[in-house]
């Protein structure tokens, strides 16, 4: 399971229940939400997919504890491109 809560404008705690559970802190700004989310999803549901999208990836215990969205295009070039896929199979 994925939780997805408000810590700041731009900050969330975003908790992965799993065998481990574990949290993380991501820094997503209004330019972030606009380019991987196109603008037309709330920041809390780019979060859950850009997770799902790492948990098919790696385990929860691999995903940094804290980090700017956009970070993930580092470790995973795909990122930008197949994000849009994951927020449309909620």
């Amino acid at each position: 399971m994925i939780r997805v809560e408000p810590i700041s404008d731009d900050e969330w705690l975003v908790t992965v229940e799993a065998t481990t559970t574990t949290k993380h802190r991501v820094r997503v700004t209004p330019t972030d939400l606009h380019k991987f989310g196109g603008g037309e999803v709330t920041v809390e549901q780019l979060l859950e997919a850009s997770f799902r999208f790492l948990l098919e990836r790696e385990s929860n215990c691999s995903i940094l504890s804290s980090f700017d969205l956009p970070v993930i295009s580092t470790y995973f070039p795909e990122y930008e491109k197949q994000i849009c896929g994951y927020i449309t199979r909620r």
